[in-house]
């Protein structure tokens, strides 16, 4: 006799992502897109770009320090493979891994990593030869300073490629393969995965206030300089 689906037993969920990594992956998306948002809508919203420009460089040194010191999955050691993995893992050779990221995931990690690390901290000392410019500024020439504002630009289009790539991945794996990656990122349960024990919340608000103030302390140390306008 077959069974009705509610004599079926339940497939048991597990939790894999900790609510900060989920806090941090959420919050980092309203942060980039409030920062490409606020550079398109014009000067008059340079105060807002600045400030989602101080939230995802908080964000970014938080995920890195996560990856160190967060729960299992959340480390770069429990995911980062080497070139063979990643081959292996393109072949269809590797089955996808219960929880966690896949080869190459955990190398769009990086890369994802490094590219809002360097978005964000071009930013600081960047200018736009008219009235705005990053808060540190004055700790550079206004030569250097053009220099990573032309850099700040030119990644800012690298960026854009990446979340286009990121967003048919997604679309790809739960769309085709209905793996529901969004659905886990948001709930941080997974079926039949093995679980994390604990989020460590109180280690991720000390990371995350820690890296506020010396964001706060540096931008205020920093010397005053008015953008040279040129005409």
């Amino acid at each position: 006799m077959s069974l009705g689906p509610a004599d079926r037993p339940a497939t048991a969920t597990a939790l894999v992502w900790d609510w900060p990594l989920r806090v941090f992956h959420w919050s980092l998306v309203l942060a980039v897109a409030g920062s490409f948002a606020t550079h398109y809508a014009g000067m008059e919203w340079f105060d807002w770009h600045r400030r989602c420009g101080y939230a995802a460089a908080v964000l970014i040194g938080f995920r890195i320090a996560w990856g160190f010191v967060g729960p299992r999955y959340s480390r770069f050691s429990s995911f980062l493979r080497g070139p063979r993995a990643v081959i292996e893992h393109l072949r269809g050779r590797q089955p996808y891994p219960k929880a966690g990221h896949n080869p190459v995931g955990a190398v769009s990690v990086l890369v994802f990593l490094a590219s809002l690390a360097l978005q964000a901290g071009t930013g600081l000392f960047a200018n736009d030869e008219i009235a705005n410019a990053g808060p540190f500024y004055g700790w550079v020439t206004q030569e250097t300073s053009n220099r990573l504002t032309g850099l700040h630009d030119l990644n800012s289009k690298i960026l854009i490629a990446l979340i286009a790539m990121h967003l048919v991945a997604i679309a790809w794996y739960d769309g085709w393969r209905r793996l529901g990656l969004v659905r886990t990122f948001w709930t941080g349960r997974k079926e039949g995965a093995e679980g994390i024990r604990a989020s460590r919340g109180g280690l991720a608000l000390v990371i995350a206030v820690a890296l506020i103030v010396a964001l706060a302390l540096a931008i205020r140390a920093a010397p005053e300089a008015s953008v040279n306008v040129y005409f």
